[in-house]
């Protein structure tokens, strides 16, 4: 059998493995569809993640350099890529209960032609009736950083909210943003996204590399400014134009996995006068900021039962759709070298 690994910095390639035996509480899915998680993902395949050389320790809550001599928190050789599986329960343990061979589930697992997933006490491995919703069903992960960023940003009905980065995290935060009955400015340098962000609802689109987002923002809000903004490309420009765009006293949601930003991103400026409150949104982490009403299980649900019963859509958000044959070459060319001909590449096994 096959999977996808990065046998080096930037270099993905398919490995022969074989599967173990299950244990007792454990199922072996049969993948039929997979998907990756570009945005985090690339960081770890281009080699620049912080967790590579430290650590994040949760008695300090902060990065700490590994111990001497111990592994990388990064080894590329065998490193597994991918995020999301759709497939069939193709065997059982003895404790299992809640599901039967056969059964079509989602979870999260690496790109490979088997899965093996504890099924007992594991509210993350989903049934489905069948394989229609499989696109929706790879969401299920941005989908979960997406409501997370948009209510940090406490989007309300008669809102103007600006979302920066439209990959699938933004797109799918574009959808709960509209239905929510905000207006809506989607911006993102490649014309294709932005056509799907006006698809959603979006009522203004923005190219920030052509045009100065902020003062645009500005215009769009008879110089108000918009109420929030939820920032999911990570790249310093948009921050900058998010605090040169935000309403006095708004919020901006940061749900991008930053890379470190190059000089030129200056807070003496707009972010000084405008009062500006950048919060970090993280969906995974607990306790979650509205805890003990929310937690990562309750918008787990959530997004699962929004996904499920169409209420956001994400049949053209997974595209191109591969064979694992061709998934290596594909990975590196959709997800590390032209990241704008995708917006979350799919995986058919």
């Amino acid at each position: 059998m096959k999977k996808l690994v990065a046998l080096e910095k930037q270099v993905a390639g398919l490995k022969d493995y074989e599967e173990r035996a299950i244990a007792a509480d454990e199922v072996l899915i049969k993948v039929k569809y997979a998907a990756p998680k570009p945005g985090t993902e690339v960081v770890d395949f281009r080699g620049i993640s912080p967790f590579i050389d430290d650590e994040f320790s949760t008695e300090w809550n902060m990065f700490m350099p590994r111990e001497a001599g111990s592994p990388r928190g990064i080894e590329f050789g065998d490193l597994p890529l991918g995020n999301m599986v759709v497939g069939e329960i193709a065997e059982i343990g003895s404790q299992v209960t809640e599901y039967q061979v056969g059964d079509i589930v989602c979870t999260y697992g690496f790109i490979r032609e088997t899965v093996i997933a504890k099924g007992v006490d594991n509210y993350k491995l989903r049934k489905m009736p069948s394989y229609d919703k499989w696109k929706n069903a790879v969401c299920y992960d941005p989908a979960q950083f997406a409501m997370g960023g948009t209510r940090v940003a406490n989007v309300r009905a008669g809102d103007v909210v600006a979302v920066f980065g439209l990959g699938a995290i933004g797109l799918i935060a574009v959808q709960i943003a509209v239905k929510a009955g905000a207006k809506v400015i989607a911006l993102d340098p490649i014309e294709e996204r932005r056509a799907l962000a006006e698809k959603f609802g979006a009522f203004q689109t923005i190219d920030p590399i052509k045009e100065d987002a902020g003062l645009k923002m500005k215009e769009l809000t008879n110089k108000l400014g918009v109420d929030s903004v939820i920032e999911t490309s990570g790249a310093a420009s948009a921050l900058q134009a998010s605090l040169r765009g935000i309403a006095y006293g708004g919020i901006i949601s940061y749900v991008a996995f930053a890379k470190p930003f190059p000089a030129g991103l200056n807070f003496g400026r707009e972010a000084h006068f405008n009062n500006a409150q950048i919060i970090f949104a993280r969906a995974s982490s607990e306790p979650n900021p509205e805890y003990p009403r929310w937690d990562r299980k309750r918008i787990e649900d959530t997004c699962w039962e929004l996904l499920m019963n169409d209420y956001l859509d994400c049949s053209e958000i997974v595209a191109p759709i591969v064979p694992l044959s061709e998934s290596a070459e594909a990975f590196m060319q959709y997800v590390d070298r032209e990241p704008h001909l995708s917006v979350k590449m799919g995986v058919e096994i």
